[in-house]
């Protein structure tokens, strides 16, 4: 409870520290969300030229992009230091929380909180969210809302993982942006859609290498059953929270392994 106290305490230090200039904090929420809904904008265009894409149609499209956004604002309150982890190593900032009383990844993901960014994804995503959910037949009871709750989680845990893994490769080649770009970000892209419209290899890489599909994907074809999902086992529709518990786990403790590598590169 004591920790959980602090990383409480410690989430609403950055947001007031946020809040400090609330003009200025209210004018770059915005303009994330009409950044990101821009982009959003640009495909519903482009996709209503189209009935579907492989039978997925618009209001299912933006569902699938409903579930990034939302988890995505979550990642950006826990991980904030981790998605810019190598920055931290290179400036030698890490060495700061080496000599504090508490666990390395504990201050990292209670330490800083992108409260802006999070804002900004999080409406685009409720927006998404309530534009879609009424419109692509989803029936909601409560197993089903246990079943989306439980599925955010597992999206935060999956990508939360991620930035783990991609943080503990730092200590071994300090600059690991140009990875995280190519695994999270360009794969990130692609889950903005049905998988099943790429071929066999990106299909691979984002159930078993980068499982952005147990992100959106697969948590959309429960709610939703589309006929492409015949192409994959029943029971991935059903593991979304699991798939996040294991990569949460085996970033861990890669984690801890890779932190002893640690070498500060100084100030």
């Amino acid at each position: 409870m004591g920790e959980l106290r602090i990383a409480l305490q410690s989430l609403k230090m950055s947001i007031l520290a946020k809040l400090q200039y609330r003009a200025d904090s209210f004018v770059a929420t915005l303009a994330v969300f009409l950044r990101e809904a821009t982009g959003i904008i640009v495909i519903y265009l482009a996709l209503m030229k189209f009935d579907c894409i492989n039978e997925w149609n618009v209001d299912e499209m933006l569902f699938l992009f409903s579930l990034l956004f939302i988890t995505y604002s979550i990642i950006v309150v826990l991980f904030a230091d981790l998605r810019d982890f190598s920055c931290m190593i290179r400036e030698g900032r890490f060495d700061r929380l080496m000599v504090r009383p508490r666990g390395l990844l504990f201050q990292l993901i209670s330490n800083n909180a992108d409260v802006i960014a999070a804002c900004g994804h999080g409406m685009l995503g409720l927006v998404l969210f309530v534009v879609s959910a009424g419109r692509v037949g989803i029936h909601w009871d409560f197993l089903t809302v246990i079943y989306y709750i439980t599925t955010v989680v597992g999206g935060v845990l999956i990508q939360g993982g991620m930035f783990i893994i991609f943080s503990s490769l730092s200590f071994y080649f300090v600059e690991t942006n140009s990875i995280r770009d190519i695994f999270y970000w360009n794969m990130r892209r692609f889950a903005g859609y049905p998988i099943s419209i790429y071929n066999k290899l990106i299909q691979v890489i984002m159930i078993y290498v980068v499982p952005f599909a147990f992100v959106n994907y697969f948590p959309a074809q429960y709610l939703l059953r589309k006929p492409d999902m015949e192409e994959y086992p029943e029971i991935y529709l059903y593991i979304a929270p699991v798939v996040g518990i294991v990569i949460y786990m085996a970033a861990y403790v890669f984690w801890r392994i890779s932190v002893k590598n640690y070498k500060s590169t100084g100030n």
